[in-house]
C-alpha cells in the first residue's frame, strides 16, 4: 500500500530536522530561501532544473531572486542536500540526495531509466584499490541507445 501524503510530509519534516541539526554542527543555518528550495526538491521527487525551483520557490516566497535560488543550490549540493546531474541537452537538473540512484540516458530519443547503486557498488572499491580515493558521494549519469533505439540502429 502506497504511504499516504501525510506520511510523506512526516517524511520530509523527519528528514528536514536532521538537516538542520547537521547544518547547525558544521556552522550554517537553515535560512527560509534554502528550507523553500529544499522543500520543493524534496517534494518533487524528481528533477528540477533551476528555473522550474525559481519559478516554484518565487510562489512561496514573493522577492526571492534567481540569484539566491542558484547560491542556494550551490549551497545545497556543496552540503551533500542535494545533487546536480547533466541529463544530456546541456541543462543540469537538481534533485533530492536522499534518493540514491543513477541514470541511463538514450542519446537518440532521450529516455531516461533510472537505476539503482548496486548496479555500480563494486566500483568505489576499485576506485580505492586503484587510486587511494575514497569516494563518498557519486551520482552517476550513463548515456548509450535504449533498447528501442539499438534495436532501429542495429536491426
Amino acid at each position: 500500500m502506497p504511504a499516504s501524503t501525510g506520511d510523506q510530509s512526516e517524511k520530509i519534516m523527519l528528514y528536514q530536522d536532521k538537516i538542520v541539526q547537521n547544518l547547525r554542527a558544521r556552522g550554517h543555518r537553515l535560512t527560509p530561501q534554502r528550507l523553500a528550495i529544499l522543500r520543493i526538491i524534496e517534494e518533487d521527487g524528481g528533477h528540477l532544473t533551476a528555473l522550474e525551483i525559481y519559478q516554484r520557490a518565487s510562489r512561496r516566497l514573493p522577492g526571492l531572486t534567481e540569484a539566491t535560488v542558484y547560491r542556494t543550490l550551490d549551497f545545497l549540493t556543496r552540503n551533500g542536500l542535494s545533487l546536480v546531474a547533466h541529463v544530456g541537452d546541456g541543462r543540469l537538473v537538481y534533485e533530492s540526495a536522499a534518493r540514491k540512484h543513477h541514470h541511463l540516458i538514450c542519446r537518440v530519443c532521450g529516455a531516461t531509466v533510472e537505476v539503482g547503486v548496486d548496479l555500480v557498488a563494486g566500483l568505489n572499491n576499485r576506485f580505492f584499490e586503484q587510486t587511494g580515493y575514497v569516494i563518498d558521494c557519486c551520482h552517476m549519469t550513463f548515456f548509450g541507445l535504449c533498447p528501442n533505439c539499438a534495436d532501429m540502429n542495429h536491426g
